[in-house]
C-alpha cells in the first residue's frame, strides 16, 4: 500500500500538485490522468521513491514494481532471461548453477566433486525460491508480451528499444509486488500483447497505479481515476470506473457552469441595485452590503475547468531538394550471429510517404537510425540526394542532450535563430518561464516528445523520420500531430503501431521487414498496423 499526505511537487519553480494527500490500497486499480506536462510522471517517480516530494510525505509498504517510460541504466550484457528473473533474485543463483554445470563437465577429481557439491546446494537454493516454477512463469509471461525463446536467450544490447521495454514490463510483472506503478505499460506492444495485459491488469489483487493513454486499457481496468490537474495543481479523486469517470466529469462542469450562471445573474442585479442606492447619502451603508453580498455569491462558487493548453504542431516547410533526396541500397544488420535484416533497397523521392511495418525486433528503429545517419551498417550504404535535410525523430528520445538545457537543445538545432524566436517556438510547445532552463534529462515522457517535436518544427526538413511519434501524448496532443502529418509537403518514413497515424498520412508504400520487400499500400496493410 502507498500512503501520500499533504504532497507537494515541483518541476523548478512551477508547482505541479499541491497539497495532495489519497491512498493506493490492496484491489485499487488506479488510472493517472492529466495532460502531456501535468505532472504524471513526475508523481509516479515520487511514488516510486525515486524522487522526493517537495513537501509532505509518502510511505509504502511492501514492493513497489515501477515501470518507467525510459529505462535507464540497465547493463546490457545480461540476457533478457536473467533480466526478468533478477526481479526475485533467481538470476544469480541461476548464473551460479551455470557456473557449477560448466566445472562439473569440465573439471576432474577433487575439483569436480566440489562443484558438484556447490550444485546440489545452488539447486536447494534454487528450489526453496521456487525456481522451476518461477522461471516457467518468466517465460509465461515474456511470451505473452511477444518474447519468445531466441529473444529471451539473447543479451539486452542486441535488443530493440521496444524489446528491453517489453523485458522490463515481463519483469515488473514477474516481481511479485504487492504494488504496480506503470507509466505507458502499452508503448511497444502489439494488439495481442495489449489484449493479455489488460487481463492480467484487470485481475491484479494489488495496488495499481497506471498511466496510459490507450482508453480501452483505462475502461478495461481502472476503478479509480486520478485526475491531475495542471491548471489548480489539484488532483481530484474519483472512485469511479473510466467511463463513469468521464460522464462524471462532463456533469460537474454542466453543473458548475449553471452555478455559476446564475450567480452572476443574482450578483449583478444586486450590483446594479447597490449602484442605484449609493446616490443616497442615507442608504450608502445598505449599498456596501449589498455588494459585498453579491461578491460573497461568486466567491463561494467552484471554478469552471479550465481548457488544458495544447501544443500547436506544424511540420516545417520543407527546404528545395532534388527528385530523389535520399537512398538506401543493400543495408543489413546483425547482432553477433542473430541477423536482424539483409539487403534492405529503399528509395525516398521528393514527398513520397513511405510506412515500415514488421514484428518488433525485426529492425524497424534499427532502419531509420540507418537513414538519420545515427548508426552505420554492416553492408550497404545510405547515399544523400541533392539538399537532403532529415529531420529525425527518436522513438527513445536519443536526439535529445539529456545534460543540457530545454532552450540549449533548441538552440543547437536552429543556430539561426535568435533567442527571442526560439523561444516563442518553445512556447508554443508549451515550455514558457523556468521550463526552458530544466536540462532535458527530467522531462516527462510527454515532454521529451514535445520536445523533438519543436526541434522537427524548426529543422526546414524535407525528409522526415518519425518513430512512434504519437506514443505518450493525450489524445489533444495526438490530434495536432496527425493534423501536421496531413499537411506536411516533404516526404516522410514512419513507423508506428498508431492506425490512426498511417491514416492520417495517407503512405503510398509500405516496406516490410525483415525481408525489406517494397509494396504499394493499401487497407488490406492496415490490420497490421497494430499487429506489427
Amino acid at each position: 500500500m502507498i500512503t501520500a499526505a499533504s504532497v507537494e511537487l515541483r518541476a523548478g519553480s512551477r508547482l505541479l500538485l499541491d497539497d495532495a494527500t489519497f491512498r493506493v490500497a490492496p484491489g485499487d486499480r488506479v488510472g493517472l490522468v492529466g495532460r502531456n506536462g501535468a505532472g504524471k510522471t513526475t508523481l509516479t517517480k515520487a511514488l516510486a521513491g525515486e524522487t522526493q516530494p517537495a513537501a509532505g510525505s509518502i510511505t509504502s509498504s511492501g514492493q513497489v514494481g515501477y515501470l518507467p517510460q525510459d529505462p535507464r541504466g540497465v547493463d546490457l550484457t545480461v540476457t533478457a532471461r536473467d533480466r526478468i528473473l533478477s526481479a526475485r533474485g533467481l538470476d544469480e543463483i541461476v548464473r551460479r548453477l551455470r557456473e557449477s554445470e560448466l566445472a562439473m563437465a569440465t573439471a576432474t577429481g577433487e575439483k569436480q566433486d566440489k562443484a558438484m557439491r556447490r550444485y546440489g546446494r545452488l539447486e536447494g537454493e534454487f528450489v526453496a525460491a521456487g525456481g522451476y516454477a518461477a522461471e516457467s512463469e518468466a517465460a509465461s509471461i515474456a511470451g505473452a508480451l511477444g518474447l519468445d525463446e531466441r529473444i529471451l536467450g539473447q543479451t539486452l544490447g542486441t535488443l530493440s528499444g521496444g524489446q528491453r521495454r517489453r523485458i522490463e514490463l515481463a519483469r515488473i510483472l514477474f516481481s511479485g509486488a504487492e504494488t504496480l506503478l506503470l507509466d505507458e505499460p502499452t508503448n511497444h506492444l502489439d494488439a495481442d500483447s495489449i489484449a493479455w495485459l489488460r487481463d492480467h491488469l484487470k485481475g491484479y489483487k494489488g495496488g495499481l497505479v497506471v498511466i496510459s493513454h490507450d482508453v480501452d486499457l483505462l475502461d478495461a481496468v481502472v476503478n479509480k481515476v486520478f485526475h491531475l490537474d495542471a491548471n489548480r495543481a489539484e488532483l481530484d479523486q474519483y472512485n469511479l470506473g473510466w467511463k463513469a469517470y468521464l460522464q462524471q466529469r462532463e456533469t460537474d462542469e454542466r453543473r458548475r457552469k449553471r452555478e455559476r450562471a446564475n450567480a452572476e445573474k443574482k450578483a449583478s442585479v444586486l450590483m446594479a441595485q447597490a449602484d442605484k442606492m449609493r446616490a443616497k447619502a442615507t442608504k450608502t451603508v445598505a449599498a456596501q452590503n449589498m455588494a459585498r453580498r453579491a461578491e460573497r455569491l461568486l466567491s463561494g462558487l467552484e471554478t469552471e475547468r479550465a481548457h488544458d493548453k495544447v501544443a500547436k504542431l506544424r511540420f516545417p516547410k520543407p527546404s528545395p531538394c532534388g527528385k530523389t533526396p535520399l537512398r538506401a541500397t543493400g543495408l543489413s544488420r546483425s547482432y553477433g550471429s542473430q541477423e536482424i535484416f539483409t539487403d534492405v533497397d529503399l528509395a525516398i523521392d521528393r514527398g513520397s510517404r513511405v510506412v515500415v511495418l514488421g514484428l518488433n525486433g525485426a529492425g524497424k528503429t534499427t532502419l531509420l537510425r540507418m537513414l538519420a545517419g545515427v548508426d552505420t551498417p554492416d553492408t550497404g550504404q545510405v547515399e544523400p540526394g541533392h539538399g537532403l535535410k532529415i529531420g529525425y525523430y527518436a522513438q527513445e528520445h536519443e536526439n535529445l542532450d539529456v545534460d543540457r538545457s530545454v532552450l540549449a537543445n533548441m538552440k543547437s538545432a536552429a543556430p539561426d535563430l535568435g533567442e527571442t524566436d526560439v523561444r516563442k517556438v518553445l512556447g508554443s510547445f508549451l515550455f514558457s518561464g523556468d521550463d526552458v532552463e530544466k536540462p532535458a534529462g527530467v522531462l516527462s515522457g510527454g515532454e521529451k516528445t514535445r520536445l523533438s517535436l519543436a526541434l522537427l518544427v524548426v529543422s526546414s526538413a524535407n525528409v522526415l523520420l518519425l518513430d512512434e511519434p504519437t506514443n505518450n501524448l493525450d489524445p489533444a496532443s495526438r490530434e495536432e500531430i496527425l493534423g501536421a502529418l496531413r499537411t506536411y509537403e516533404g516526404a516522410v518514413v514512419l513507423v508506428t503501431h498508431d492506425e490512426g497515424a498511417v491514416d492520417a498520412l495517407e503512405p503510398e508504400r509500405i516496406l516490410l521487414l525483415p525481408d525489406g520487400v517494397e509494396d504499394l499500400f493499401s487497407t488490406d496493410y492496415r490490420d497490421l498496423v497494430t499487429l506489427a
